[in-house]
């Protein structure tokens, strides 16, 4: 086990090159199972998540090959409907993918109930939902999910909750469905597009991806194909919040603007300025010289994204007066809050809004990072910190950000890893 050391006060500033979306790539490589031939993707991100999958679609059978600059490429002509009960598939929440994708491709799956970050209810009943109403039989055995169909056929499912996974999961569902799927109230994030265009390439016939009506028509087989992930939204929004709190000037390079639009509305309120440059998909951040206090709410997509939540509220620490963040997608999800009370922050929780006092100077402590994004936000409010912040539960860093310290250090912030002593980590379990 590890920890994260970071001295603040430092400027960050540079050149920060964006990774491939984490929540692209945990639906692109289930997606994979679906076809017949080889599937390449390009520009995977270099995080736990991606490695885990790897891994899993390795012990179904299949043939991955993994290179360090994130390319992948994944043979699933020998795949078998083999059970994953335990073991790896509790350590993400987006193993629940290969339910979907295992149902398309073998009309059975054996899946262990998904693992990832804790982050309060986050049921999959209207995953369900979806598969039941395809024709596959759904049950929930110790532990873990059963699904069966005699065959696959179209429907109209109408979610009754946006929900990315379902979305997404259904999709993979129904590509090779008999007839035609219906998914309304789909939602519209753009990794969603992402997944489709992999899909299309891979023979599938789906029109309507982005919007909140998504049609697909089943096709008998899909084929390999090449493919390139997009840039990371959250990833690109963290270190443009990074470059708010404690930057001079930063161009965060390898973004698409239209995917983080609720954001740059938000830094530009708060008297950050943004400058984009769309033909070269680059952001030009220059906080000024104080932020203004701004009221957050998170919505489901286009709205401002949940997943940015936690760093911004760490970013409003430092903004002149009093702003209220209201987490409308998960209300657990302010667990960030204890610690960076910890840091000195005057913020108290109320329901599911955090209200924020700002205009205060962080000071450096040990923290825990209790989910990804989490943990994002202490590495923030430690770069803005005055001494030394130590973060550990890295292992929900890893997750989702892509050689963070070494892109931090490139930008010029004092952080390194250490390993934890023997005596940390017994403190740790006891606490």
């Amino acid at each position: 086990m590890e920890k994260l050391k970071i001295i603040g006060g430092t400027k960050l500033n540079g050149t920060v090159r964006v990774s491939g979306a984490k929540n692209s790539a945990v639906a692109l490589i289930p997606a994979t199972i679906l076809a017949e031939t080889p599937v390449r993707i390009d520009g995977l991100p270099k995080i736990s998540d991606v490695d885990i999958l790897s891994s899993l679609l390795e012990e179904i059978g299949g043939t991955v090959e993994l290179s360090e600059e994130g390319d992948i490429v994944v043979d699933p002509a020998n795949m078998i409907a083999m059970p994953l009960p335990n073991g790896k598939v509790k350590k993400l929440r987006a193993s629940y993918y290969l339910m979907g994708a295992m149902l398309g491709r073998f009309k059975k799956a054996v899946i262990g109930l998904p693992g990832g970050c804790h982050l309060g209810p986050r049921p999959i009943d209207q995953h369900i939902k979806g598969f039941e109403a395809l024709g596959a039989e759904v049950t929930n055995e110790q532990g873990a999910i059963y699904l069966r169909a005699e065959e696959l056929k179209g429907a109209r499912i109408y979610l009754d909750v946006v929900s990315v996974g379902a979305t997404i999961n259904i999709m993979l569902a129904a590509v090779k469905a008999k007839g035609r799927t219906i998914i309304e109230n789909a939602a519209k994030e753009p990794e969603i597009i992402d997944v489709a265009t992999l899909l299309t390439s891979m023979g599938a016939k789906i029109k309507g991806a982005g919007t909140d009506v998504i049609r697909i028509d089943g096709v008998e087989t899909l084929h390999g194909c090449r493919h390139t992930i997009i840039p990371d939204r959250i990833e690109a929004g963290t270190y443009m919040i990074m470059a708010a709190a404690a930057g001079s000037e930063m161009i965060v390079d390898n973004v698409i603007p239209t995917h983080i639009e609720p954001l740059i509305a938000k830094l530009r309120e708060m008297g950050v300025r943004i400058d984009i440059n769309a033909n070269q998909d680059q952001v030009l951040v220059v906080p000024g010289e104080k932020l203004k206090a701004v009221d957050v709410k998170t919505l489901v997509h286009p709205g401002f994204p949940t997943d940015l939540q936690q760093p911004m509220t760490a970013l409003l620490t430092k903004a002149e007066g009093t702003s209220i963040v209201t987490d409308t997608i998960y209300s657990a999800r302010f667990k960030h809050v204890d610690e960076l009370r910890r840091m000195n922050a005057q913020i108290k929780v109320e329901g599911r809004s955090a209200i924020i006092n700002g205009s205060v100077q962080l000071q450096g402590a040990k923290v825990k990072a209790s989910d990804l994004r989490a943990g994002a936000s202490l590495v923030i409010a430690g770069l803005m910190a005055e001494g030394l912040t130590e973060v550990t539960g890295l292992e929900h860093i890893d997750r989702g950000y892509s050689h963070l310290e070494e892109k931090l250090k490139g930008l010029g912030a004092t952080i390194w890893r250490e390993r934890l002593t023997e005596e940390e980590i017994e403190q740790m379990q006891n606490s």
